[in-house]
């Protein structure tokens, strides 16, 4: 069966040419994490293909996902590639005129908004209520998002969900993907607010979500037993046809290898083997007919 990795990252060396700060690398990591690696370990986890969603170390610029593209290129039917961009740029047009050049690539799948991070050029500093996603000076992206049939994916924490929902309601003509089931921690409850915005959420076909990165969410160890509550909640709501799975990989806060940040799905009880194939492959060909 088909499987695809909706959610990765990877990272070339610090270059000259495409130099990063190593003070945001991810926990436990120093050097790179390259496409050839992500590629070793999806082969030794029988993943076919993976997502790799541009990270923040290269910030917003013009070359902000060159080395992404160029994995593309070098595993043309193995990746797949999110964007970064600058969205507040001082001239509409050329907002979007930059979202056009970052989803270029037929396997560019779209541009993913950091909604719990502060707005700039290396996103670091978290802020679960930010409503800058709300920005009326966003309208060209979610204009040109339409007219270009391409994703937006959008990273929030429980409290901005309802914010996600406003957005859904106002551009239904543009796909979102929720990352990470808006990344649940010690402050959430899956069956109290504000996570439960997800409800109401879940009432806009436009709507999609990634059940990601559970190893760092979690307090326990696989299959993270403690975040059940958010996926079943998650499968009622949305129905497993809008609900692709994603190891985040390597992102992790607690360690988990490669493997186990997928696997951890088939010992939920709950999800039956219709609900796996669909998180697993036919969501994500769905969202994007891919």
């Amino acid at each position: 069966m088909r499987f695809v990795d909706t959610h990765t990252h990877t990272w070339g060396p610090d270059t000259e040419e495409l130099p990063w700060p190593a003070d945001i690398l991810p926990p436990g990591w120093e050097g790179a994490y390259t496409a050839h690696d992500l590629v070793a370990d999806m082969d030794a986890a029988g993943v076919e293909e993976s997502v790799m969603v541009t990270t923040p170390l290269y910030g917003r610029g013009v070359r902000a996902n060159e080395y992404t593209m160029r994995s593309i290129e070098a595993y043309p039917d193995r990746l797949w590639g999110v964007g970064l961009m600058d969205f507040f740029g001082d001239d509409p047009d050329q907002v979007r005129a930059d979202l056009r050049r970052v989803v270029g690539h037929d396997r560019m799948l779209g541009v993913r908004m950091h909604a719990c991070l502060a707005y700039e050029e290396h996103a670091s500093e978290l802020d679960r209520t930010a409503d800058w996603i709300l920005d009326d000076a966003l309208e060209p992206v979610w204009n040109e998002a339409a007219a270009l049939d391409t994703s937006v994916f959008v990273f929030p924490k429980a409290e901005q969900i309802s914010m996600v929902e406003t957005l859904a309601g106002r551009h239904p003509d543009v796909q979102l993907v929720v990352d990470h089931m808006a990344f649940p921690d010690e402050t959430t409850d899956p069956d109290e607010s504000p996570w439960t915005d997800f409800e109401a959420l879940s009432a806009h076909e436009n709507v999609a979500v990634k059940v990601s990165s559970l190893p760092r969410s979690s307090d326990q160890g696989w299959p993270y037993e403690d975040l059940w509550g958010y996926v079943r909640h998650l499968a009622d709501w949305f129905g497993s046809e809008r609900l692709m799975l994603g190891s985040d990989y390597p992102w992790m806060d607690d360690w988990a290898d490669y493997e186990a940040c997928l696997s951890w799905v088939e010992a939920v009880p709950f999800l039956s083997a219709r609900d796996y194939a669909n998180m697993a492959h036919r969501t994500f060909e769905s969202v994007h007919e891919a």
